[in-house]
């Protein structure tokens, strides 16, 4: 740790110059966001180094990999950075004029749910703002914000919401609901279950499935629910992109079971159709959850704004 002098003589640049290199885990690629030369970057880690007392970052074949101490030591120094950001740039944001540049952890589906009225928005406003969609493998975003690999994250997120609702104002995260939506079952024009009638609880077990899950688990919420009532259903196939799912479904005999909002997003909802569930399930609730540091962010508010909007939009016309 570093000592009361080092601190009181710690230059607040070796921060800011962290702060991009733990995000970045790549030297080039942090100078060229902090507009530096790559030697300045690896001096001003040396610098904190002496500061700190001891290594913060090793190298790695793909960069540059943070010690436990540099893990421990990032989400102070970027809450600490956003809030003299705040307060040092208090001015209200103009998307016409500052340029900024936002990273969204979200599904494929959730983008194609939400991109096109928020990048419609971007045109109609000619803001100078860039998006990145970043993936999001699990349904647990709070790591990827804590460590700010991205600045929000858009899905389905339950045992997050649930766990910010038991924190309250405790939590580092912050989370507003963006849409709604049920579950339905999902299969190709011509099945013999489309023609049958409402499904039964077994025709649908007796029938092959597919599952969509980020994680590549052999189980979802639809199985969690069958366990419940002693039924289970047979995964053929599971995929972790609704496109690939729709595209399947649409050339096969398996069934899904998809958010009635994804349907569209998987490309090919003009050749399946749905049908409800013959058991009960909760609904999908779509959120947008981000760091607290980015509360008093004038741009970020601009951006949560925007997506409300996209929301609302896309219910309207959806």
């Amino acid at each position: 740790m570093a000592t009361a002098q080092n601190f009181r003589t710690l230059d607040l640049n070796l921060l800011r110059v962290f702060d991009v290199v733990m995000a970045e885990r790549n030297l080039t690629r942090a100078a060229e966001r902090l507009s530096i030369t790559q030697p300045a970057v690896r001096n001003a880690l040396k610098r904190l180094k002496n500061s700190v007392g001891e290594d913060l970052l090793t190298r790695v074949s793909s960069g540059v990999k943070p010690t436990p101490r540099a893990e421990a030591l990032w989400p102070e120094v970027r809450t600490a950075l956003g809030h003299l950001r705040a307060a040092l740039s208090p001015g209200e944001f103009n998307p016409q004029t500052d340029a900024t540049s936002f990273r969204i952890a979200m599904a494929d589906a959730t983008a194609a749910l939400f991109m096109p009225p928020l990048v419609s928005q971007i045109e109609d406003s000619q803001a100078l703002t860039t998006l990145r969609v970043l993936p999001l493998p699990t349904r647990d975003p709070s790591d990827m914000l804590e460590r700010g690999d991205a600045d929000l994250a858009i899905g389905y997120f339950p045992e997050t919401i649930s766990a910010l609702a038991s924190q309250g104002g405790d939590s580092p995260l912050r989370h507003t609901r963006l849409h709604d939506s049920e579950y339905v079952c999902v299969m190709r024009e011509g099945h013999p279950l489309a023609e049958a009638g409402a499904l039964t609880l077994d025709t649908f077990c007796a029938a092959d499935h597919l599952l969509v899950n980020f994680a590549g688990r052999p189980y979802g919420l639809a199985d969690q629910a069958l366990a419940a009532l002693n039924r289970k259903r047979r995964i053929v196939l599971t995929v972790n992109q609704y496109f690939t799912a729709g595209r399947v479904v649409a050339n096969s005999y398996l069934l899904t079971v998809l958010p009635a909002c994804f349907v569209e997003a998987t490309g090919y909802d003009e050749h399946v159709v749905t049908r409800p569930l013959p058991f009960d399930l909760a609904g999908l609730h779509v959120a947008m959850v981000w760091h607290q540091r980015s509360d008093r962010s004038s741009a970020h508010q601009w951006l949560r704004a925007r997506l409300l909007e996209a929301a609302a939009l896309h219910a309207a016309t959806g």
